[in-house]
Parts: C-alpha cells; structure tokens; sequence
C-alpha cells in the first residue's frame, strides 16, 4: 500500500493555493488508506495521548475531541506519513523539494454534534514561524459542506494580527493541565466573519473520504461543526514545513506548545527546524 511519488495536482490548484491559501483536492487516497488512518485512530481513541482535549461535551454525552502529535507511537500514522503521497502533495503545494512533517492531529466528532471550531488562524499558536507552510485536512468519512471546515480566501495574505481563540477555554471536563493562551491585547480582534460571510467570501466544500483540504497556516478557518443526528466526523490532519519556516518561541500562544521537545533537542528561535525530530523529505521533482 505505497503510494507513487508523483501527485494528480495541476497547476492551477497550486495557483489556487498560493492567491487564496486554500485549495480542495479530490480523490487524493484510496480505501486502503481511510482504512489505515480510522484503525489508527480507534488505537488512539483507546489510548489517548498526552495531548488530548475535549473541546465540548454536551449534556447527553457527544463530544469534540482533538489529540495531536502522536505519530510515534501510532504505526498506522506513521505508516501514512512516511509511505503515502501526503508528502509529495505538500511539496507540490508548497513549490519545494524539501518538505518537513510537523505533527498531526485528530478532530473527533460524536454524531450529531453541533459544536463548531471558532474562527482563527494556525501559525499563532506554533513554535514555528514563516509562511511556507500547509495544513492537509482530511475527512475519513463523507462530510457536507455545511458541516466541512470553512475558509476565508487571500486572509493568508492579510498583514495583520488577530487576537485568536483561547482553545484552553474549552475545558468541559476540567482538565488540570490545560494551558491557557494569550495573545497580546493590541492585536485586534478576529472579525466577525459569521456577520457577513458573503462579504468574506467563505468556501466550503462536500467531501467525500479519499478526498482533501490544504491550506495555510495563516489562513483563517473554522466551523467543521452542525453534523446530523446520526453522522460522526472523522479527520485526520498533518501540517508541513517549507522552506522560510524557523523555529519561534513565542511570548504568547503555542497551542501545542513544542518549545520544551525543540530544546530538549537544540533548537532555539531562528533556527531552522530539525529534520532528524521533524521528518524531512527531499521529494524528485
């Protein structure tokens, strides 16, 4: 179950992604590898990892539970990472042949749950900074556009700093060692884009599995809530390092938090990220 090392992707779509810093990608991976990916997260959802969080949990018990970075310990993500095409996409993307894996994440969604992710950006709250960078979203299981993660097209692009959500804010089970983010109060706040989404131009698409979403870390993004009773979401995320991306502890933010891994490791700010910590792939071209 090896992927090619060459990608469907045209030129276009890689246009796409740099002017609106997001792009949809259909029928990116095949049955084998959902199955994969759903058999990895049922490992991590019996064994949870360091990192977990339930973002909300309603009254009769549905959830929205994230976990991150467990791609050591979890071989069917590894297996994915290091053997399917997901690096070669990210290269694509990014224009590069050299790509670094950041971590991955989950995003858990009991059916009928009606939580939706608030609006914000990625690269805020990484101990990483630069603008070369994609996020690939994938859902393991046929999800509608309504209930899909939403974007705003060129906000990539916006010099400006937005005040973004404190995600340690979303703490219904109370968990003791959840760290609260703060971004400085002269940032200004992360407009309304709910009042007007036609004014923001949000996209959003149907996806069925096999298919996926990349997008910049700086983009703004959120919603992938409002499913149907009766419909669970399942997704599978990876994020990728090009070639501008260094190494930045932050004063704020850092959610999740890889400064105490990076310099337990050597790297401080400024320097260019580890490839023996943070995978490195050199891609032909």
């Amino acid at each position: 179950m090896k992927d090619s090392q060459t990608v469907n992707i045209s030129d276009q779509q890689v246009e796409t992604f740099s002017r609106d810093g997001v792009v949809i990608l259909r029928n990116m991976f095949s049955a084998d590898w959902i199955r994969l990916l759903k058999a990895g997260i049922a490992r991590n959802l019996a064994e949870h990892g360091e990192r977990t969080r339930i973002w909300d949990r309603s009254s009769d018990g549905k959830y929205t539970l994230y976990d991150s970075d467990n791609w050591g310990r979890i071989d069917e993500y590894r297996k994915f990472v290091f053997e399917s095409s997901i690096r070669v996409i990210a290269s694509r993307l990014l224009n590069t042949s050299k790509v670094n894996f950041f971590f991955e994440a989950v995003f858990i969604r009991s059916d009928g749950v009606q939580f939706k992710t608030p609006w914000h950006q990625d690269e805020p709250y990484w101990s990483v900074e630069g603008f070369d960078t994609v996020s690939i979203w994938m859902p393991l299981m046929d999800v509608k556009k309504k209930s899909a993660l939403s974007f705003v097209p060129g906000s990539h692009r916006w010099d400006k700093k937005f005040k973004q959500q404190d995600f340690g804010e979303l703490n219904p089970d109370n968990q003791n060692d959840v760290y609260k983010v703060k971004f400085d109060s002269s940032w200004e706040p992360m407009p309304d884009i709910d009042s007007d989404r036609e004014k923001f131009n949000v996209v959003s698409w149907d996806m069925s599995a096999g298919d996926c979403v990349a997008f910049n870390g700086r983009i703004i993004h959120g919603g992938s809530g409002q499913l149907e009773s009766g419909k669970e979401l399942q997704v599978f995320n990876t994020q990728w390092l090009g070639d501008d991306v260094k190494v930045n502890f932050r004063s704020y933010g850092m959610d999740p938090d890889h400064s105490d891994k990076m310099r337990h490791y050597g790297m401080n700010t400024g320097d260019t990220v580890d490839g023996s910590v943070y995978p490195e792939f050199n891609i032909l071209r």
